[in-house]
Parts: C-alpha cells; structure tokens; sequence
C-alpha cells in the first residue's frame, strides 16, 4: 500500500494510452466522490490496503486498492475501481462510475445533469489524444516551458478536469499538452475603435506597427476563427475600421491555461478569450475583469513591493494594461477580443534560477523534469528541508497579503511559478492571474469608491468567503498537493510534514497578532475544500462554488513525529 518512488515513473508502465486515461479518470471521479459526496456523509472507510465507500441511496458498496492512505483523505489508488455484486467484486470502469454518481447526485440533490456523463467522456477522451500525441514527443527546451505543457491529466479533484468544447483538432493545434507553439493574427484597428487602458509597450513589442491611425491588436488564431461569422467585425473590415494583416510574428506556446501564451524571446504573456469552455468555464474576458486587472495591477503594486521586502522572493506577474475593440455596444467583440499584457519572469529571477510551474512540481503522476521528485534528486534528497524552504517562500506572503493587507490571493497550483536552485531547492515564488485576485471592502473602500461599480463589485470579497478562497488555494489545493507527492517518496514523512505547515502558520500568527481565523486553523478546524464536483452538477459559475470540510491534520494535538 506504500511506495518509495515517483509513481508516475513507474504507475503506467507501458499501457496504453486509453488504458491510462481510464484508470485516471476513474481515480479522478473517485476523489471527487468521496471528498464531496461519501466522507462528509461517513460513508468512507479505509480496509486494509482498500478504500470502502459506499452510495446509500443505491445500496451500492465501492472499494479500490490503494496505493498510499493519506491523513487528508486525498488518498492515491492504484487498480480498477470494483463493485460488491452479492458475494463478488466486479471490475466497475470510468463510465458505469460516471453513471453511479450520476444517479446518487440525481437522488441527493433532486436536480439531474444530462450534461455531465457526456463532459466526463470528453474529459477523458482528451487525456487519451494528448498521451498519443505525446508518445515520442520531445518536451521544449525551455525548462519553464516545458512544465507549463506537461500536465495532461488535470485537477485531481475535478470531475471532468480536461473537458473541453470545440473541434478536437483545434485542441492539437492550440493546446499545451501536445507541445504546441504558433503565431498569432494581427488586426489594425482604427485609433477611435480601440479601447485599451494601462502600459502595452510590451504587447506593441510582438509587432510592427500599424501606422498611426491604427492600432495593432493581437488575436489568437482559434478566437479569430470562432469570431469570424460575427457581423459587427464583418461590417468593420468592410468599412476599412479593421484590417486582418495576417498571421506573423514571433511563435507563442500555450501555458497551462490554455489561453495565455508566453513568447519566450521577449518573456511577455498574452491572456486572450477564448469562446471555448475549459472545465467550469466559457473563458472569454468579462467586460469588468479587463479593466479590473488594471485597476488591480495598480493597486497590488505597493503591497507587492512591502510584501517583497518583508519576505524575499516573493513577486507578483504585473498586468499592466489590456487592449480591445470597441465597436460601440457590442459585448461579444469587445470580450471577445481582448487581450491582457501579463509582464514576464526574468526580471525578477535571480542567478541561476530557473522557474517552474507549481502544479507540474506536484502532479501526481508527473511526465516532465519539473516534479519534485526530479528536484530532490539533483541534491541531497533531503525532503524536510526541501518541503520547508518551500513553504517559508509559500505561506507568509499568502497570508500576510489577507491578514495585513485585505488583498485574497489566489495561489492554486496553475497560479504560481517557483524558482529554484541548480540543486533543486526552492528559491522564489511567483504569483500570478489576476482574475481570481479579489480585495476584502474595508480596507479598500476609498479605492474601491474611485471605480466604476461594474468593476468594484467583481473585485470584493467579504472576508468569510475571503479566507475560505485563501484557505482552500494555498493549503488543500496548494500546500497539500505538493506535500502529497513528497509523502508519496517516504509515506512515514506525512506527519512531519504536516508538522511543518503548522510551524509556518504558527510562526506568522505570532507576527500578526494571532488572527482568529488562523488561531481556528490551528487549533484543528476542519480546512474548506472547493466543492468541484457539485459545481459542475450544478452547473453554475466557478464564483458560486461552496466549499466541503476536510478533517484537518494542523490541530495541536496532532502527532508529530514520522510513523514507522
């Protein structure tokens, strides 16, 4: 039930793609289910090297094998999920799971989702093309690059993690997965159609310009298509408002997010929309978030520089300005187009440090050179004092920013980049995407009162809903991921290292005078775990998600020492 190495190394040995994209969507159903549905109703035990759980509204009993017990519930499984069928357990695949949390949701809740079997299939068909894809593939030079496009399974706590709309094709050419790069369509775009806001050399940098009536806007290839039937753009090309001048330019490569895309010669992002839906979300710019990264970018910059002279290495990707088209009242274009300058990496990295993305240092079944396993082998292996150099670098600024300064970060795996040494060990800590970055009212009302109320409203949180977001990214999404794939090298470790988040917290708590909110946390708490699979179920947008309580191992009573 316990392992000494990566197991994404060796969990899959040679199988086939579709054999691998079954058992993880399976296990991937299977965390969602017990965090949300099965634990918190105590229909989940743990039998011996096998996890139990049961579906009382069917009187359906579900085991799988386990490769690993983890103190959070966030446990790892090897094998098929199997069904007690009178005195025999039956192998039970990703589809009948899909269908028995169909119906016990259907039952829970009294709503049904005809959507989600037919999302969960895409989801999985997705990882099956990208591992083909990859098979052979030669991962990017670029280190960071590479760990931006090695993540082909996904959230492990998202029932249809790469459920994607649009042609299948599109995602080949435009995803991260399958190692893509390509370059963008550039439109001129007449001086009074333009609406923009903020800093844009970086954007004006990617291309000539457009002559000085015009200026140029940047399209992703695959948004120029989706919006080529669209009247209003048809009507302002016709009038010579809006000149397609064709693709060029330098080659971008998606990052994790699919529709941001970095150019590695100039270190500069680009957020575009994308009127596809990735997991939860058609991800096209609202209106509001366009002028709110700037007005955001520009409030965080003095938090930003206290938080970074408080806690070295510690930085935040500027987004300095936006740029789009403005045909007078047409939303779809004017979201559709736009395009958020993200600043890049080098200029905060210090010598001989090289970034990676956060989630690839923690997939659980790792494909690139970025996991911590890979880390710890290029020095001493010695993982407490990896796992605590990481979280000095990690925690402190996350909190502080609330706790001090009424700004909610959103530090989720794919929103932080860490740097590390040549030896592996982490050195700085990058945060990122502005989107999910809200401000608690009070401390901002005066700065807030200066925006326009489209805008200032999509940027608060009231505190509650504050430190759950804060919680859940840094600690459950975060901090208990990556602490997960280091207990997976030694599970005697997990203690210990759980040992040392607490020392992290309780040392900022003494700093800052012994919130309440963190004091709970400490005394045992149970942690918010965004509730992803009864999001979907619902089919609501990502900010009406509830959170599920986890047991929390941070409690002082909990033991320290490793077990042997």
């Amino acid at each position: 039930m316990t392992t000494g190495t990566a197991p994404g190394t060796t969990a899959f040995g040679a199988s086939a793609p579709a054999t691998t994209a079954d058992t993880v969507t399976a296990h991937t159903l299977l965390n969602c289910l017990i965090r949300e549905v099965s634990a918190p109703e105590h229909q989940v035990t743990v039998d011996g090297d096998h996890l139990l759980l049961r579906l009382p509204r069917q009187g359906i009993l579900l085991r799988s094998p386990l490769r690993r017990v983890s103190l959070i519930g966030a446990h790892r499984f090897e094998g098929p999920v199997q069904r007690l069928d009178g005195d025999a357990w039956t192998t039970v695949g990703w589809r009948e799971l899909a269908g028995h949390i169909r119906r016990e949701l259907e039952l829970r809740t009294g709503v049904a989702n005809e959507e989600f079997l037919a999302q969960v299939a895409d989801s999985r068909e997705t990882i099956r093309t990208a591992l083909e894809e990859r098979a052979g593939a030669t991962p990017h030079t670029d280190p960071y690059v590479a760990s931006e496009q090695s993540l082909v399974f996904g959230h492990r706590f998202h029932p249809t993690p790469k459920s994607r709309t649009g042609d299948p094709a599109d995602w080949l050419a435009y995803g991260p997965e399958t190692g893509a790069r390509f370059r963008l369509r550039y439109l001129a775009v007449r001086r009074h159609l333009v609406r923009e806001e903020g800093e844009l050399h970086e954007l004006d940098a990617l291309h000539p310009t457009a002559g000085p009536d015009f200026a140029v806007l940047p399209v992703h290839p695959w948004q120029f298509r989706l919006l080529g039937e669209d009247r209003a753009l048809r009507e302002a090309m016709a009038r010579g408002d809006v000149a397609d001048t064709g693709v060029s330019g330098p080659e971008l490569v998606p990052t994790a997010s699919v529709r941001t895309l970095y150019d590695v010669e100039s270190d500069t992002f680009l957020k575009f929309s994308l009127n596809v839906r990735l997991t939860n979300c058609v991800r096209r710019h609202a209106r509001y978030e366009l002028s709110g990264a700037v007005a955001l970018n520009r409030l965080l910059r003095p938090v930003f520089a206290a938080l970074a002279g408080r806690f070295p290495g510690c930085a935040l990707l500027a987004e300095p300005g936006y740029r789009t088209l403005d045909t007078g009242g047409d939303t779809a274009l004017l979201e559709g187009l736009g395009v958020i300058v993200r600043s890049g990496l080098r200029h905060h990295l210090r010598p001989g440090v090289t970034p990676l993305l956060a989630a690839a240092v923690a997939d659980e079944y790792p494909s690139g050179a970025a996991h911590v396993s890979r880390l710890l082998a290029r020095g001493d292996g010695d993982v407490l004092a990896w796992w605590d150099a990481y979280l000095r670098l990690l925690l402190p600024p996350v909190l502080a920013a609330y706790f001090e300064h009424g700004v909610v970060l959103e530090p989720h795996l794919q929103n932080v980049v860490v740097g590390v040494h040549a030896d592996g060990t982490p050195a700085q800590m990058f945060f990122r995407d502005l989107e999910g970055t809200k401000l608690l009212p009070g401390p901002h009302e005066r700065a807030l009162a200066d925006l326009p109320e489209d805008v200032r409203g999509p940027l608060t949180y009231d505190p509650e809903r504050g430190w759950n977001r804060v919680a859940y990214c840094l600690l459950v999404n975060h901090a208990a991921e990556v602490l997960g794939a280091l207990a997976d090298l030694d599970p005697t470790l997990e203690p210990a290292l759980w040992g040392l988040v607490r020392d992290h917290l309780h040392a900022y708590a003494r700093t800052a005078a012994q919130p309440p909110r963190l004091r709970a946390l400490l005394s045992g708490v149970p942690l918010p775990a965004k509730a992803n699979l009864l999001l979907r179920w619902s089919r609501k947008a990502d900010r009406h998600a509830t959170y599920v309580p986890l047991t929390s191992p941070l409690g002082a009573d909990f033991p320290r020492e490793a077990i042997r």
